[in-house]
């Protein structure tokens, strides 16, 4: 799941188990969607366990990450957590999670029954320190009545390509959805860059290391790869192919097509999108719920462009449910990890339509269910089915977060060059991660 900025009311919710002396496991969550889902796995768990209950607390990603670094040194942290191949890294350093491989090789447990890839990213050196939760990739949200008025067909944007020269098919869309406030598209000579009413496309904003729905999607398809392996130390953030994109993306504000980076970080490109302010931007699988509850226009979910690369490129995600090192009742937290992982709770979870359970055939399911609401999330999975890559997952990926955090602020506000910054801050980047 994406690191937002969203942020939601904390709450805590006890599923009791019947019998008075039963062992409470602490668990939370970040995604305030799923508390229902997760509400019912945890009353179907303790009735099939009645010497183990579950309290669920949720609360935003911000205090949320806060909250369990806290919980860690205090030695007040909870059992079981939602964890992030961002954060991980740094947990495994710290000695803060439980080695998962001795309860499923006692277990039997089948790691196959997993979408591939989503098993392997939680180990490393022989030990398992999550089990597959749910995955997420990348698309695209378009105002179809402003797409529509423009003349531009579902067709149109099923199919757009792009390169950071031009900018492809993408970009004639793009100009033909922004409108200046005497209402001249991007495409007419009249057009005020200086007095945009709605932007075509607008980039969320930085994305820090991972740039997840900001950047990472353009770059990997002209070219750009992070590392050559997880937990490996070489990383690529100075190579042209990053740096060329990060030029277009800056080049799209200047010239009116989207908004420039200080008013993206005060509107938001969420906000923007639900009033009406932008016509397309790019967001994860995650927020398909959020955007229907928001939304008040017709809207459509399409693939991302394909790039020079001749492909569709997103980032593909995946959560995990770890246990705390510090619990005190770690049997009974594995039995609830096991649960989670099971196709039992993630049938639920899938049932709901909120997001992509990790099991095989359950994203499907979770399709159908948005269907039955009227939903369109198809482009989620056609871009699970194109080129996907893997999060960067290194030591110390707070520090390389921040740094490239900064540097890429620094491009966005023109304040450095795109090679420039990228190059400097790679340097620093190899330090950290060896």
């Amino acid at each position: 799941m994406k690191i937002q900025r969203l942020t939601f009311t904390s709450l805590a919710i006890a599923v009791s188990a019947s019998a008075a002396h039963a062992v409470e496991i602490k668990y939370v969550l970040w995604d305030s969607n799923q508390l229902p889902a997760y509400q019912q796995c945890a009353t179907d768990f303790s009735a099939k366990h009645p010497n183990i209950s579950v309290k669920i607390t949720q609360s935003g990603w911000d205090d949320y990450w806060t909250a369990l670094s806290t919980g860690f040194v205090s030695g007040t942290a909870p059992d079981v957590f939602t964890d992030h191949l961002a954060k991980y890294p740094e947990f495994v350093k710290n000695n803060q999670l439980v080695d998962l491989s001795s309860y499923i090789e006692r277990d039997k447990l089948d790691p196959s029954i997993y979408t591939d890839g989503l098993y392997e990213v939680w180990g490393k050196d022989g030990k398992q320190f999550g089990l597959p939760k749910d995955w997420d990739t990348i698309a695209m949200i378009v105002n179809m009545d402003m797409a529509e008025k423009a003349g531009v067909t579902l067709d149109e944007l099923n199919f757009m390509t792009w390169n950071p020269q031009d900018g492809g098919s993408f970009e004639q869309i793009v100009r033909k959805l922004t409108l200046d406030k005497n209402g001249n598209n991007a495409t007419s000579d009249k057009f005020d860059p200086n007095n945009v009413a709605v932007y075509g496309y607008q980039n969320p904003g930085a994305g820090g290391m991972l740039g997840q729905t900001e950047w990472s999607h353009f770059a990997a398809s002209n070219g750009f790869k992070f590392q050559d392996k997880p937990w490996g130390s070489q990383f690529y953030y100075d190579d042209k192919s990053l740096a060329d994109t990060l030029d277009y993306i800056t080049g799209l504000a200047k010239q009116g097509l989207s908004a420039d980076f200080k008013n993206t970080q005060s509107l938001g490109s969420d906000s923007m999108f639900i009033a009406g302010k932008a016509a397309i931007i790019p967001q994860g699988s995650w927020m398909i719920t959020y955007f229907d509850n928001n939304v008040k226009s017709k809207y459509h979910w399409v693939p991302l462009p394909k790039g020079p690369s001749g492909k569709r490129a997103t980032m593909f995600n995946g959560l995990a449910d770890s246990i705390w090192s510090g619990s005190q009742h770690k049997e009974e937290a594995w039995q609830w990890v096991k649960y989670l992982g099971s196709a039992d709770c993630q049938s639920v979870v899938a049932s709901k339509g909120v997001v992509f359970p990790a099991i095989k055939g359950m994203a499907e399911k979770a399709v159908g269910a948005q269907m039955q609401r009227n939903i369109d999330s198809s482009a989620f999975l056609t871009m699970s089915q194109s080129e996907t890559y893997l999060p960067p997952i290194a030591k110390n990926g707070a520090r390389i977060d921040s740094t490239m955090e900064s540097a890429i602020q620094s491009i966005l506000l023109g304040k450095e060059s795109a090679q420039e910054a990228l190059s400097d801050a790679n340097k620093k980047v190899l330090r950290y991660s060896k």
